[in-house]
């Protein structure tokens, strides 16, 4: 039964020119998709849902979500290297859970990816409409209808311009983006430099206003540590990003794991201070749900230069993200493609050796998205489906454990089972404390998947 159809190991990276990627990435290039796509509208837009969420005890909310995507990327830096194909999740489930279970994955990849890139389209635009305005750029330009305007243009226009870059070349968008990151960070660097001398301890009282546990606020909104977690847990995911280049890595066995791994531990590191010094300079009640809050504590610091370079560097290096994801998505679409569950030719490389037509595919979803909705309600629905292919790669890291232990691991992940249990358990711990109205689109947009599955899908994948 196609179903529980699994899809043989030495199947996963195709022979077939026509649909062979080039192996362009080094690990630097790797580490910087990494950081570049891991660090972003996280911790520069999403600090201040964040704060609305959980009060002060946002950063213990940065270091629950830190902890479980610590277990999710082990287990991809082990699956990975093991597996060096360009579907990620769901190139690991159809090998080891059966073609059903790889589906849903894959169906959960398009959500996540698609809803990262468009959420991180809105916080650019965030950053870029306060720039563009005073220069006589109409306002109800710069947001979608539900913020009170007509569309988010801004958000659009950045999506194709990356999208361009992706199109014409991976080892030029990677070079871009080293340069891209390096400015980001140094931006960051900068926000710390200026908030952290003014930390105040008082700002951190009441720790905990909203509780842990997630819980509905008088206001309609649900709060707490956990509530918080939920939708911040946004900010860390971005290596799974790298998994999706498997393909195109020079030296798989080796920089995969250096980018998987290495990029969680350098922006867990710069997370840590930037939310520190956020925090510990004014009281979060007064950047909450802001789109630019590290612009805006700066601001109500009387740092109003440094508050305009942070803005623009913002706008510089946001779309680093955008690429990070933009590529990942278009090459999980691309690998559905070959294996049949979308149109064939959308896996078609050009000569340049990018998968052109389903990255501008791609482009144009999400662009639709970003234009019209608002940030949180992307986040928290894009969470859905990460943390939904995050549970199934800890699934499979120990179901290899148990089934093949005796397999070539390039790199193998230290205490197994403690790390694919806390991935399972954490995700699905993350997942209940999201939004209600979020879990029931979640479930809503997989049973959807799962009809195109049953009455397109399954009957045209290819049986490998």
């Amino acid at each position: 039964m196609s179903w529980t159809r699994r899809k043989p190991m030495e199947a996963m990276v195709p022979q077939v020119s026509g649909h062979q990627l080039a192996r362009t990435l080094s690990w630097p290039h790797l580490l910087a998709l990494g950081v570049g796509a891991i660090v972003g509208t996280g911790i520069l837009t999403l600090i201040g849902v964040g704060a609305d969420r959980a009060g002060p005890a946002v950063l213990l909310s940065f270091a629950i979500a830190g902890a479980i995507c610590a277990c999710a990327a082990l287990a991809y830096a082990e699956l990975s290297t093991m597996m060096p194909a360009a579907g990620s999740a769901y190139s690991y489930s159809y090998v080891v859970l059966g073609e059903g279970i790889a589906w849903i994955v894959g169906w959960s990849l398009i959500l996540e990816y698609s809803l990262v890139v468009s959420t991180v389209a809105v916080g650019w635009s965030g950053y870029a409409g306060p720039l563009l305005t005073p220069l006589g750029f109409p306002e109800g330009l710069t947001k979608g209808p539900e913020l009170g305007g007509i569309i988010n243009l801004p958000a659009i226009f950045i999506i194709a311009v990356v999208a361009g870059l992706l199109m014409f070349g991976t080892r030029e968008s990677a070079r871009l983006n080293t340069i891209l990151v390096l400015i980001k960070i140094v931006t960051l660097s900068l926000f710390v430099a200026y908030a952290l001398p003014a930390f105040d301890a008082a700002n951190l009282e009441p720790f905990m206003p909203f509780g842990f546990a997630k819980s509905m606020s008088p206001d309609g909104v649900e709060r707490g540590v956990m509530a918080a977690a939920a939708i911040i847990f946004f900010a860390f995911y971005g290596f799974d990003a790298i998994s999706t280049a498997a393909e195109e890595a020079k030296n798989p066995d080796r920089d995969l794991a250096i980018g998987i791994v290495g990029s969680l531990i350098v922006c867990t590191l710069i997370y840590v201070l930037v939310a520190a010094a956020a925090i510990g300079a004014l009281p979060f009640t007064r950047f909450a749900d802001s789109p630019e809050p590290l612009a805006l504590i700066l601001r109500e610091m009387n740092q109003g230069g440094v508050a305009r370079i942070v803005a623009i560097a913002a706008v510089i290096a946001l779309p680093t993200v955008l690429l990070g994801f933009l590529y990942g998505q278009s090459r999980i679409f691309l690998v559905m493609a070959r294996d049949g569950f979308l149109p064939q030719g959308l896996a078609r490389i050009s000569k340049r050796g990018t998968p052109a037509r389903i990255t501008l595919v791609t482009a144009v979803l999400v662009a639709i998205i970003a234009g019209l909705l608002p940030i949180d309600e992307i986040a928290a629905l894009a969470n859905a489906g990460t943390l939904i292919a995050f549970t199934a790669v800890g699934l499979c890291l120990l179901v290899l454990r148990k089934r093949a232990p005796d397999l070539r691991r390039p790199f193998r992940t230290p205490a197994a089972w403690v790390v694919g249990i806390g991935a399972v358990a954490g995700c699905a711990y993350l997942f209940l404390s999201l939004p209600m109205m979020t879990i029931m689109a979640c479930a809503a947009w997989n049973a959807i998947g799962l009809a195109v599955y049953f009455l397109y899908g399954q009957k045209r994948a290819v049986a490998t």
